[in-house]
């Protein structure tokens, strides 16, 4: 398996979990979740493919550990960048950065860096901002769907995890 030169920053919250299905213990952490159907697949995929996929989320590390152990998952991104340890969520450009610096990326990786997410304000916003690709996985009936800001508009749409593989394989060969 060859590396691919695209790298991935990927939601989890109804990008690839179902938000409706957390079930939490008392101190609000999330001790399981389903998947939506097809993300794990998609997960194993592009890990098999060779891109490098680095999970950058909101939330409690706590709680992803839970859901993606569960799963078997927990071990297939090459890297965890959780709002709880970075001190800020999504769209602050720390999130990202964190993200950058985990994987050894530099300011002129930032064209071969990809953020899917389900939520335009957070993950969206923020890959514009700092001028990466985004992909808004529109699904999820909790977030918007109409763009508030100029920001908030994706450089590309899908519609579930089936989706991911084929659009990155695409983007891949446009680098």
């Amino acid at each position: 398996m060859t590396s691919k030169g695209l790298v991935i920053f990927l939601d989890s919250g109804d990008t690839l979990v179902d938000e409706a299905s957390q079930e939490f213990d008392d101190r609000g952490i999330v001790t399981r979740a389903e998947l939506y159907p097809g993300a794990a697949e998609a997960l194993i995929a592009l890990h098999r493919e060779g891109f490098t996929v680095c999970m950058v989320v909101d939330g409690e590390a706590e709680s992803f550990k839970n859901v993606y152990t569960a799963h078997g998952l927990y071990d297939v991104p090459d890297g965890w960048v959780i709002s709880e340890i970075v001190g800020e969520q999504k769209p602050h450009k720390s999130m990202f950065l964190t993200a950058f610096e985990k994987l050894g990326l530099t300011e002129k990786d930032k064209r071969r860096v990809v953020m899917v997410g389900n939520n335009l304000k957070k993950d969206i916003a923020g890959a514009n901002r700092l001028g990466l690709t985004s992909v808004w996985m529109d699904w999820s009936p909790r977030y918007f769907h109409t763009y508030e800001e100029a920001d908030w508009e994706p450089d590309y749409i899908i519609r579930s995890p089936s989706e991911l593989l084929p659009l990155m394989l695409t983007l891949e060969e446009k680098l």
